[in-house]
């Protein structure tokens, strides 16, 4: 049996425990479907009053999805990857749906597929040490795991912003996109979990919460809103750059950096999610955009770049937005195959 998930019970909690520390975490596929099977018992069991999130080591909860074997199998054609988007994404909708309080530690770096198991829980809680990104278009791809339905519906164009640039939120800017609810201080999580074994989520969550940091992307709002509300990221680019403020052009340079088919199909996702009124349309459509992500170059020389060879100098194809037309952004939604996943019929 793995020891990659820890799972355990503790008086009326149930612990999850990514147990990958010298990997922060990173999510296997069995990883995926073991915490699926385990929230499926917990669902049913009455002595199961809590299910509560962490991870083991220092660095964080989790850093995303192993991004090594994504990059293997997307060039032996992306099979066993669809596989483990859809089986990811199902376990995010059922984190969402949970009945019981899914409470997630999200101490420290967590990205991607670690949001995915995140925040989406009933009590998502940050410390002083969280960093909190949807890193995706740094690798070629566009975020995922719900993430886009998180971002879309953020206050303003800060999900914009984020999205494009990939970068991180601190605690009191993830509460304040929506990421998290709840700020408890790093020295107070032992005693945190620990009165979960006997208390109810909500009367711990009194006891050891505290106010959160200020939020320090709020004093950016102005620029960010007036530039990210561009209809096209040429355009967003072009309003950054003329801005004349010194953390725009610096978001610029950061998006410049990305691939640019990644940063359109972005763009495009989270404009799309806006509309969606519910998490299932959201993971739908990632769905489809993840699958449509493996087929494209940018994908694996965006891993190749960051994580195997990691010379930091990807190579995309095209190498410039111009190149990107809106018909192969549109690949992107194309229905997959095999139906997606099943989640919701109001995509067409």
């Amino acid at each position: 049996m793995t020891t990659d998930v820890l799972l355990h019970t503790d008086g009326r909690a149930a612990h999850i425990v990514l147990n990958r520390p010298r990997a922060l975490n990173a999510l296997t596929h069995d990883m995926l479907l073991r915490i699926h099977r385990a929230l499926d018992a917990w669902a049913e069991d009455a002595r199961v009053a809590t299910v509560v999130l962490t991870g083991a080591g220092e660095r964080g909860l989790c850093a995303g999805a192993d991004i090594r074997a994504l990059h293997d199998d997307a060039k032996l054609g992306g099979a066993r990857a669809r596989q483990f988007f859809r089986d990811e994404y199902r376990l995010n909708s059922a984190i969402a749906g949970y009945a019981k309080p899914y409470v997630a530690v999200m101490d420290g770096i967590t990205m991607g597929g670690g949001v995915g198991l995140s925040a989406h829980g009933g009590i998502r809680v940050v410390t002083e040490r969280s960093q909190v990104a949807m890193p995706e278009t740094r690798i070629g791809l566009v975020p995922d795991v719900g993430g886009s339905h998180l971002l879309a519906h953020a206050p303003g164009e800060l999900g914009t912003h984020f999205g494009l640039t990939a970068a991180s939120m601190g605690p009191g800017d993830a509460v304040l996109l929506g990421f998290a609810d709840t700020f408890v201080p790093t020295g107070a999580l032992a005693g945190f979990t620990a009165a979960l074994a006997g208390r109810d989520a909500a009367e711990a969550v009194h006891a050891y919460a505290a106010e959160a940091p200020a939020a320090e992307i709020a004093g950016q709002r102005e620029w960010i809103d007036s530039c990210y509300a561009a209809d096209t990221v040429e355009e967003i680019l072009d309003r950054l750059l003329a801005s004349g403020v010194p953390e725009a052009k610096e978001a610029a340079e950061q998006i410049g950096a990305k691939s640019p088919t990644a940063l359109k199909a972005t763009l495009a996702a989270l404009r799309r999610a806006r509309a969606h009124t519910t998490l299932a349309e959201t993971l739908e459509q990632e769905y489809r955009v993840s699958c449509a992500a493996l087929g494209t170059p940018d994908l694996v020389e965006g891993i190749r770049a960051q994580v195997v060879d990691k010379d930091r100098n990807p190579r995309w194809h095209p190498a410039g937005l111009a190149g990107v037309t809106a018909e192969e952004v549109g690949r992107f939604f194309a229905p997959q195959p095999d139906g997606g996943l099943g989640l919701t019929a109001r995509l067409g």
